[in-house]
């Protein structure tokens, strides 16, 4: 699937019902901050996601694109052990 991935990172803790909202996605708690991670496939998937973060009340601190070598997950969802290259 082509995309493009994005981090995330909101002011505060996610609750319960915020971090069930972005499930297929990696939601690390990194205080003072949230940090999500998402696979985003176009400019309408990244307008979703953020009016999402709008409608449940999250203070967005930053967006960015991140580059291709730095994919804190792989297509599974689930983390690596290490994030280098090979």
């Amino acid at each position: 699937m082509a995309g493009v991935r994005y981090e995330l990172r909101v002011s505060g803790l996610m609750s319960d019902r915020a971090r069930d909202a972005f499930s297929d996605m990696i939601v690390q708690p990194v205080p003072p901050e949230s940090i999500i991670y998402a696979h985003v496939v176009d400019e309408a998937h990244l307008r979703e996601l953020l009016g999402l973060c709008r409608a449940l009340g999250l203070e967005l601190v930053s967006l960015q694109q991140l580059p291709a070598a730095v994919v804190p997950y792989d297509t599974s969802g689930v983390p690596p052990t290490d994030c280098s290259t090979t």
